[in-house]
């Protein structure tokens, strides 16, 4: 791979650093989260798109086992396009933009606002239409992403969203320090994890189709691994929870047609195993990833990485294999994974 193709892999190798800067703002984040625990919210509703959008799959469980509210990702044509009169008095409204510049993100946010939410913004740009619009900001501190495919945004979305949430629930210093551990474990392991994926990815070079299984917390990653796949390696990857499988996809599989699991050590485990055994009755080959991939029977590829500190922790480990295993699939493909075609990096309205 040449110079010119190698940033968006520079660009995952900087995710512990990105963590830690973003660490270094935890005030803002308990400040915030106090405020959003004064509303006593109905619904947390989350809004993106992209891999914002898989971030905020990950802020419904973030959300819900640490402050145990309620939380969605919300419907933006419902309120930006439909103009349905909803009642956000009762919510708190989080939009999760790189470029804080996403069109109809910036219209959703400011009609929540006007209809009586709390709106934050979670942004790399503080001066953003998205930080103008909310009500307050959170800094991503994701520092300058060049690659059109996002890395070490969505890894810092994960962490804000633990970080908000862990706050909401007055356990910010338990994920303050589960986060800061994280990427310590994350530093040691990129090295060994890339040099895992190369001949995977030469394997693999003949692939235009996968499934990509996650559940739970593991959601998020599944759909953010299948994005990655799709915009830098042309591979129609399709995010699926460990129950989706069963329900007609699992029809299309065959020898030809590989599966990627994301296995991590929390209640969803079982669920994950089950269908992966699913996928190697039909004869797809199995990859597993994550903390627990040794526990998927039949994989003929795996890709452990440590285990988190916090179990609701485990997706921002379990990401990474799946973000290097995209950059060298492209090279193998002979892709440029820093310029995808057709692609920008500011998500416009259509």
């Amino acid at each position: 791979m040449n110079a010119s193709k190698r940033i968006f892999l520079a660009e995952v190798r900087e995710q512990p650093t990105s963590l830690l800067t973003l660490l270094e703002h935890v005030g803002a984040f308990v400040e915030v989260g106090r405020a959003c625990a004064e509303r006593k919210p109905a619904t947390v509703r989350l809004v993106g798109h992209g891999s914002s959008d898989a971030a905020a799959s990950y802020g419904v469980y973030a959300f819900g086992l640490l402050p145990g509210w309620t939380a969605l990702r919300d419907s933006i044509s419902l309120s930006v396009y439909y103009g349905a009169e909803l009642d956000f008095s009762s919510s708190v409204v989080i939009g999760l933009s790189q470029s804080g510049r996403t069109p109809d993100v910036v219209s959703y946010v400011e009609r929540a606002r006007e209809r009586g939410a709390l709106t934050v913004a979670l942004t790399n740009d503080p001066a953003s239409a998205l930080a103008q619009a909310a009500e307050v900001t959170l800094p991503l501190e994701a520092g300058e992403e060049r690659s059109v495919a996002a890395s070490k945004t969505f890894f810092n979305e994960l962490a804000a969203l633990a970080l908000l949430a862990g706050a909401a629930a007055g356990r910010e210093d338990e994920i303050w320090d589960g986060l800061r551990r994280v990427a310590v474990l994350l530093g040691d392991a990129i090295p060994e994890l890339e040099a895992t994926v190369v001949p995977l990815a030469t394997t693999f070079a003949y692939v235009g189709r996968m499934y990509v299984i996650g559940r739970g917390v593991e959601l998020g990653t599944a759909r953010e691994i299948a994005l990655k796949l799709t915009e830098t390696c042309r591979v129609a990857a399709e995010p699926l929870t460990s129950t989706d499988l069963a329900h007609g996809p699992i029809a299309a599989l065959d020898s030809m047609f590989p599966v990627w699991t994301i296995a991590s050590h929390d209640e969803c485990l079982p669920a994950l195993i089950d269908a992966a055994a699913r996928v190697r009755g039909a004869g797809a080959t199995i990859v597993a990833s994550g903390s627990a991939a040794a526990e998927v029977e039949g994989a003929e590829w795996r890709l452990p990485v440590p285990k988190a500190p916090l179990a609701v922790l485990s997706p921002l480990l379990s990401v990474v294999p799946g973000q290097l295993f995209a950059a060298a699939l492209a090279e193998a493909k002979g892709l440029d994974p820093d310029r995808p075609e057709r692609l920008t990096k500011v998500t416009l309205a259509q």
